[in-house]
């Protein structure tokens, strides 16, 4: 999720209240619907360590898919992973790029600001998925940091959510 400004969290970490402004039914079912057809869920070590504390406790139906869903954490310092189904790699680009190659299913980064440049630059995102909720943060940790390299995208779903967000889905252009 992200704010039309372009914040995927406020000024300090987890600061995420914007959220419950498009949350709801809808994204529910989106939500679910991603994790059932994913073979890999793929964080950085901060959103790791913050997702792990917020599904561990979490009883709905998405927390079960979430703490039983095989997960990677990229990090060159983390030693051990402590929530479940969840493997360490230390150097992002070249592993994840063997495991899309070899696996059968959807590989999902949630969040992971870092990580994700790291792997878009690398040419390794095929799909760019982005909930846009109404609203202008002002400020805090943006979405998309500079350093980026020049891609052009080609839109493939706007679904317009009830509650005012809008679901975007962007494959890279072919050129």
């Amino acid at each position: 999720m992200v704010t039309l400004d372009g914040y995927f969290e406020g000024e300090k970490k987890w600061d995420l209240d914007f959220h419950n402004l498009v949350w709801g039914r809808e994204l529910e079912d989106f939500s679910l619907e991603q994790l059932k057809s994913a073979e890999f869920l793929i964080f950085g070590e901060v959103t790791y360590k913050g997702m792990m504390d917020y599904w561990q406790t979490a009883t709905d139906e998405i927390a079960g898919f979430m703490n039983s869903i095989k997960k990677i954490v990229c990090s060159p310092t983390l030693i051990s992973a402590e929530w479940n189904n969840t493997t360490i790699i230390k150097d992002a680009v070249p592993e994840i790029e063997i495991l899309k190659q070899e696996g059968g299913g959807n590989l999902f980064v949630f969040g992971s600001g870092n990580l994700a440049q790291a792997l878009i630059n690398a040419k390794l995102f095929d799909e760019y998925r982005l909930v846009i909720v109404p609203v202008l943060l002002g400020n805090g940790n943006h979405s998309f940091k500079p350093g980026l390299n020049y891609q052009k995208l080609t839109l493939l779903e706007a679904r317009s959510l009830s509650n005012g967000g809008v679901l975007l889905r962007y494959s890279p252009a072919i050129n």
